[in-house]
This record gives structure tokens, sequence and C-alpha cells, in this order.
């Protein structure tokens, strides 16, 4: 069974080029503090602007919990592997051990594995696996 690095593909994938929440109010407030005193905003124009504020409020929320939710299913899913054979890319090749170890305290899970030959490899990213048995 393969195992993708489905959080550092997703956390790319999360980040946006678009405008945020700041800069939407920096707009908004530089519209009304420059609009013509003679021909204010619509009120239909300004409901419209506040809609697409909150749906950016939201959006974010969304993405946050997106977040949230791939750190959590990496966590669970490395949890699985304790116990487990593993194939790893390694700097030097391929390796084939144990998974020992488990540690949660970064951004991503990192596992400590165990070789035939008696070798401990440490911090070694999800995305490293190829194959577990």
């Amino acid at each position: 069974m393969a195992i993708d690095s489905v959080g550092a593909s997703a956390a790319t994938n999360l980040q946006s080029s678009s405008l945020g929440m700041e800069d939407f109010l920096k707009i908004l407030l530089t519209q009304l503090t420059y609009q013509d005193p003679l021909k204010p905003m619509d009120n239909q124009q300004f409901m419209a602007q506040m809609a697409q504020f909150t749906n950016l409020q939201q959006t974010q929320q969304l993405n946050d919990s997106i977040k949230t939710l791939i750190t959590n299913q990496a966590a669970l899913q490395s949890v699985g592997l304790i116990g487990k054979t593993v194939d790893i890319n390694t700097q030097s090749g391929t390796a084939s051990g144990t998974v020992s170890a488990l540690s949660l305290s970064g951004e991503a899970p990192m596992i400590t594995v165990r070789t035939s030959t008696g070798a401990t490899l440490t911090d070694i990213s999800l995305s490293q696996i190829i194959s577990v048995r």
C-alpha cells in the first residue's frame, strides 16, 4: 500500500494568491471614504459587497478547517503504521524496516524506522514511504 504525502499537496493547494480579508476591508473603507456625497453608494451595491465579505470569511474558515482535517488525517494515518514493515526512500537509496516510533511534535508526523540491519532511521516523513507490508 503506497502512501502519498496528502498534507504537503493539500497545503500547497490551499495557499491562494487572491485578496485577503484585510485587503477587502481596506478597499471597502476606501470606497466609503472617498465616495461622492451627492451620489452615495447604492444600497444594493453595498449589500452585495457585504455578502462577498461574508463569503470570503466563510471560505477562510472552511480552509482553516480543511487544514486541521488534513493534519489530523496524517496523524491518524501515521499511528496505523506503528509495528508495520515499510519500504522508504532515503538519501542513500531504498531501505526497509519496521516503524518503531512516531513523532507528532512538528507540522507533519515523522516516523522512526528500525531496519533489518539494526540501524535506526529517524525523522522519516510520510512522503518517503514507498510501501507498507
